[in-house]
């Protein structure tokens, strides 16, 4: 019995490190990202090498974000994180890297000019979400898909205000939107105006002008 009774108090002491390490991790996001002002936060794919138009486009935008007024959040990797750091970097705007600690190890990139480090990713989503005035989405896997329906989601059930959730890429996105049409909304799984959460935009400017009318810089 004493054994059990130890070896429960161990997992108590360990649970209570893992509470603190859980808030020391959101206390350094709220400290390092409080006073960045209006900010745009990049999705895509980190595969995304330096020679493809993605890569180009993404470094384009977030250098026209920057000069706006707009400081840039990504994940601080490779691809299209590195892009979009890279861009606000050469704009002289800040460049957030929120970069995870993964057993296989997240290079972080050098262009981001404040860079955080987080142990866990639910922690780090937050901080996505809550210093984003707008969301733009390049063209990615897996994890980009989760960061846009999470963001689309938590817009549709009134968990956070709605801001502007922008697809980069009509030839990449597209297909997407058809099957939502024809497979959730056709079947009354979603509502009309829940397709008005996201847009698909391509030119650059284009998404520079549409977010200085929605976002207050």
């Amino acid at each position: 019995m004493k054994e059990k009774q130890f070896l429960i108090d161990e997992l108590k002491v360990e649970e209570a490190w893992r509470l603190f390490k859980i808030l020391g991790e959101f206390v350094e996001g709220i400290e390092s990202l409080h006073d960045i002002g209006p900010a745009v936060s990049f999705f895509g794919s980190a595969r995304i090498k330096p020679k493809d138009p993605v890569y180009k486009k993404t470094e384009v935008l977030a250098e026209l974000l920057a000069r706006n007024g707009f400081a840039v959040i990504t994940g601080g990797g490779g691809g299209v994180m590195e892009a979009a750091n890279k861009g606000a970097a050469a704009a002289g705007g800040p460049s957030i890297g929120l970069n995870i600690v993964l057993p296989f190890e997240q290079k972080p990139n050098p262009y981001a000019n404040i860079q955080l480090e987080f142990k866990y990713f639910f922690i780090r989503k937050v901080m996505f979400v809550k210093y984003a005035q707008a969301y733009i989405i390049m063209p990615g896997g897996f994890g980009t898909l989760d960061e846009l329906f999470e963001a689309v989601t938590l817009i549709q059930t009134k968990r956070i205000k709605p801001f502007p959730v922008i697809l980069v890429g009509t030839d990449y996105w597209s297909g997407l939107l058809e099957w939502i049409k024809a497979r959730l909304l056709s079947q009354a799984l979603i509502s009309e105006e829940d397709l008005d959460i996201f847009q698909i935009m391509d030119e650059p400017e284009e998404i520079v002008k549409v977010l200085k009318k929605t976002v207050i810089v």
